[in-house]
């Protein structure tokens, strides 16, 4: 797991958007992207995850990711069309969705966001085994001769 590809998005126009979001949606993985928009003077740097990745990692993880207060509340702003996508930016919790055909198929998270679902979602996976894995290891271990005695 992790962030295999990374992409800027230099000029963002409709097309290049465009390319990046539909790239990153058959890739079916999470896809760094750097956006360099024209109005801000900073460069944005984003995790776009898809939503059944996402999902995934909101499944297994023991909780939402704490969301630092921000400092000032953001401004609604007018959904972002780039071809067949639209991202909407949500004022809270600063994820913006990817929406194509009225379905939201990826969102954009801030990098620590991304990491610390991708890992609380690991770590909780990993202890987990469904019941009827956990009775046939369980039934493994009490055949096992106690340590020592080998």
């Amino acid at each position: 797991m992790g962030i295999r590809m990374d992409v800027v998005v230099a000029y963002p126009v409709d097309d290049e958007v465009e390319r990046v979001l539909a790239l990153a949606e058959a890739v079916g993985e999470p896809v760094g992207v750097t956006f360099m928009w024209e109005e801000r003077p900073e460069a944005e740097r984003v995790v776009l995850v898809p939503a059944g990745t996402l999902a995934l990692w909101e499944h297994w993880a023991p909780g939402a990711y704490p969301v630092p207060a921000p400092a000032e509340e953001r401004e609604l702003s007018h959904p972002a069309e780039f071809g067949p996508f639209t991202l909407l930016r949500r004022r809270a919790g600063g994820r913006t969705a990817v929406v194509r055909a009225g379905t939201v198929v990826a969102e954009l998270l801030r990098p620590e966001e991304a990491h610390w679902l991708q890992e609380a979602a690991r770590d909780v996976r990993q202890g987990f085994m469904d019941p009827r894995q956990k009775a046939a290891f369980e039934e493994f271990l009490a055949r096992q001769p106690p340590v020592g005695e080998q």
